[in-house]
């Protein structure tokens, strides 16, 4: 239950607005990185002190400020309070239990989003919440570790790419989202690989450890739900939402993002439904298997019953017992035991429960 809930016990009785980090501390030092372009233009530097980016508020060209670490609260503030970013926002931003969302505050657009990575361990999927400002002329985006899925953006920007240097800050602010929902997919992939190899084992072998595995898996399924879900509300929101921010042509590849976000929860809805049906082929195979069990011992004893009663009759010890001195009973005895368990076989054959 760690990964589902964050302990917020610090933030409890503060007033509306505290900038309190609530999270995991993931990295040491904070580390800010600024990437300036025009169409003809590149400049990318790692700043060393937060006031380094506040010339670059009113500058013509487009900006992308990349905070790595949250837990360093006085340069969050900082850097708020150059561009004039609500309490509230600043909050939500360290705040790391936040769930998807989409916030216009006019001079500029708030997002959360859930950025998933796996493991390479223990082959578990983690989120970690990355925060968007979406300005005029900047994006400022909010991380709580190094590492993340904008590489592609990055080297796009630097040589020049595509439109992302062409168009302005919302689009920048798309290429960014849109390389978050494009992560979900190689996720889903890997997820997809999974469940294909526990069904096969439910059919085949259905072990305990399968039924483990399937629990495993279907508490990923809700961890992925709960950080993928609410994230078709922001990109529908951002589309019906008239901003000054986001410009028309921008409107055609957020349509497209919608339709990304919506395959995606469509195939997690899929994988649930499967690993469900899982569930149920797995019960229903040990159930099966529990009563192949039974028929066997079932078939033992209904052959071995009428024997036990023959064999107990002429174990009792009464004197006066006439074929107890005929030289034939013994062997007599032993063709009626061997007929009536072959009469029993073969009636049970014909029945078909064997």
């Amino acid at each position: 239950m760690v990964r589902f809930i964050k302990k917020s016990a610090n933030t409890r009785g503060l007033p509306p607005g505290s900038v309190v980090h609530v999270g995991e501390k993931k990295t040491e030092k904070v580390k800010i990185s600024v990437m300036d372009y025009t169409i003809e233009k590149f400049d990318e530097k790692e700043v060393k002190k937060v006031e380094e980016c506040f010339s670059f508020k009113r500058k013509p060209s487009v900006t992308w400020i990349n905070v790595d670490g949250l837990h360093d609260i006085e340069v969050i503030k900082r850097l708020g309070d150059c561009f004039e970013i609500h309490p509230l926002v600043l909050e939500g931003i360290v705040n790391t239990d936040q769930r998807p969302k989409m916030e216009d505050y006019e001079k500029y657009i708030f997002f959360v989003l859930k950025m998933l990575n796996v493991d390479d361990k223990t082959h578990e999927i983690h989120s970690e919440q990355v925060s968007l400002i979406l300005g005029k002329n900047y994006v400022i985006s909010f991380q709580e570790q190094v590492g993340d899925v904008f590489d592609a953006v990055r080297e796009r920007i630097r040589k020049g790419k595509g439109r992302i240097r062409k168009m302005g800050a919302d689009y920048l602010a798309y290429s960014l989202i849109d390389s978050v929902i494009d992560n979900y997919f190689i996720i889903l992939e890997m997820i997809g690989e999974k469940v294909e190899n526990i069904e096969q084992d439910v059919v085949s072998n259905p072990k305990p450890e399968i039924l483990q595995k399937i629990y495993n898996l279907k508490r990923e399924m809700i961890y992925l739900r709960k950080s993928v879900w609410p994230l078709r509300e922001v990109i529908n929101g951002l589309l019906r939402e008239e901003s000054k921010l986001i410009k028309k042509g921008t409107n055609v590849y957020l349509r497209d993002l919608y339709d990304h976000t919506i395959q995606v929860i469509d195939t997690i809805e899929t994988f649930r439904d499967m690993i469900s049906g899982m569930l149920d082929i797995y019960m229903s195979s040990v159930s099966n298997k529990m009563n192949e069990v039974m028929k066997v011992l079932t078939i033992f004893a209904a052959v071995f019953i009428p024997l036990t009663f023959i064999a107990g009759v002429y174990g009792m010890n009464f004197h006066y017992m006439p074929e107890l001195s005929l030289p034939w009973a013994y062997p007599a005895i032993w063709i009626v035991i061997i007929t009536v368990g072959i009469s029993l076989l073969v009636y049970f054959k014909h029945k078909k429960w064997i």
